[in-house]
C-alpha cells in the first residue's frame, strides 16, 4: 500500500532518479537539487509524491505564478502505474492550486510521450494546438 505526502527535500534525489528512469521524461539543468529546492520554497505544498515502504514510486512538481497553476514531470514507477496513483497526485495538486485561488492549470508533456499523452486526455484535459513554447538559457548575460 502506498502514501501520498508533500514533495519535502528529502525527496528531491530520489524524484529526480525516478524522473530520469522514466521513458519521456526529461530531467534539465533546471532540474538540479538547488532548483527544486527553490521550487518547493516558492511553491508549498502543492507538490507531491508516492511513498510505498519508504521509497518513491511516484512524483509531481506543481507551482503556480499567481494566475495559472503547471504540472511538470508526474511520473509513476512503471511497476506501478495503472493503479491511479498518478490521478490521486495529479488530485492533491489540483486541490492545493484551488485552495490559494488558482482557477486553472496548464501540463507540459513532450510530444514524443504517447503514454503520458493519453493520461492527461483520459483526465479530461485538452491539448492546446493555439500554442507554442518559446524557451531561452538565462545563463549568456550578453543576451539580454
Amino acid at each position: 500500500m502506498h502514501t501520498v505526502e508533500r514533495f519535502r527535500e528529502e525527496h528531491i534525489r530520489p524524484a529526480r532518479d525516478l524522473w530520469q528512469r522514466t521513458e519521456n521524461v526529461r530531467v534539465s539543468g533546471g532540474d538540479e537539487p538547488g532548483s527544486l529546492a527553490r521550487f518547493l520554497e516558492r511553491n508549498p505544498g502543492l507538490s507531491f509524491v508516492a511513498l510505498e515502504s519508504g521509497a518513491v514510486i511516484g512524483a509531481v512538481l506543481c507551482g503556480h505564478d499567481g494566475r495559472r497553476g503547471y504540472i511538470y514531470h508526474l511520473a509513476v514507477e512503471a511497476s506501478h502505474r495503472r493503479r491511479g496513483i498518478g490521478r490521486e497526485l495529479l488530485a492533491v495538486c489540483l486541490r492545493g492550486l484551488r485552495e490559494v485561488g488558482i482557477g486553472k492549470c496548464h501540463a507540459y508533456v513532450f510530444h514524443t510521450n504517447p503514454f503520458g499523452q493519453r493520461f492527461w486526455q483520459r483526465e479530461g484535459w485538452e491539448v492546446r494546438e493555439d500554442l507554442l513554447i518559446h524557451s531561452r538559457s538565462l545563463q549568456d548575460p550578453e543576451r539580454g
